[in-house]
């Protein structure tokens, strides 16, 4: 029986490449939203979940930092996965005769210079796969999508250009979701990562004291993201560091954080990305 992978999106989205190169034998599950994705995970429809989490130009994804920290879902893995957009249109299309482009929000202005060149007038949508099957099915030569390469083979349409992203280094970060934890054995010389949720009050320096143990415990520290409760009268934070439960130096600083901080939750540990090194 083949295993299932929810992600957010129409079917060749990024989200469903980033799922097809880590899981090239499982079927991938198409959510609406995240929302979606998450509930698939979690009521059983799916084995795992593929979720965008950071991108190098777009930033951090809002929604998915609200529903990470009351899933109770694990991060078994995460996978890097560059962004390379084409610039697509109906069977025959000519791109001197293109006047529109369609694509998500984020998508659209990172391809500022291949829109103004050819004076396109842009349409917002809320996935970049549906906006290639919206041009697909609208069938209109001057109508075009700025979306993956997966997503023309899938909705039959010719890319006209490749690579029309203004930066090369277009990456997004996505999580992999698991209903239960899966820590990985400690193996000598390989690079971890250890996710975690944590709480502190309102008060001056109450993060500087939480967080002084992993400066003098040398854990390096390489994602840091806040939150307010509804009363502002208390921070929660999201920390990824480099790190294994079964390495002292992290440890030592989780005890530290645990004197200092509320609600420490681990999400998961996980071997790093090698796009990491």
């Amino acid at each position: 029986m083949s295993k299932t992978i929810a992600f957010q999106g129409f079917a060749g989205a990024y989200s469903d490449m980033a799922c097809r190169a880590v899981y090239p034998d499982w079927e991938t599950l198409p959510c609406e939203t995240f929302d979606d994705a998450f509930a698939a995970l979690i009521d059983g429809k799916a084995d795992l979940a593929m979720i965008p989490i950071d991108n190098t130009l777009a930033g951090r994804v809002a929604d998915v930092h609200r529903l990470l920290p009351h899933s109770g879902v694990s991060i078994i893995g995460e996978h890097f996965q560059p962004i390379q957009h084409a610039l697509m249109a109906p069977k025959g299309a000519k791109i001197e005769a293109l006047k529109h482009v369609h694509s998500h929000i984020h998508a659209l202005p990172q391809c500022r210079k291949v829109i103004n060149e050819l004076g396109l007038k842009s349409h917002v949508h809320a996935d970049t796969a549906g906006a290639a099957q919206d041009v697909a099915t609208k069938g209109d030569p001057t109508h075009a999508a700025i979306a993956s390469a997966l997503a023309a083979d899938i909705y039959g349409l010719d890319i006209l250009r490749d690579d029309v992203q203004d930066a090369d280094h277009n990456t997004t970060r996505f999580l992999i979701l698991a209903r239960e934890a899966d820590v990985p054995a400690y193996e000598e010389g390989t690079l971890y990562m250890t996710s975690f949720f944590f709480s502190v009050r309102n008060i001056p320096a109450s993060l500087y004291k939480a967080l002084g143990g992993f400066a003098t415990n040398g854990v390096n520290m390489v994602k840091l993201e806040s939150y307010v409760d509804e009363k502002f009268q208390a921070a929660q934070f999201y920390a990824d560091v480099v790190g294994h439960p079964e390495q002292r130096p992290l440890q030592l600083a989780m005890e530290e954080l645990g004197f200092f901080a509320g609600d420490v939750t681990i999400m998961g540990t996980y071997k790093a990305h090698p796009f990491r090194s």
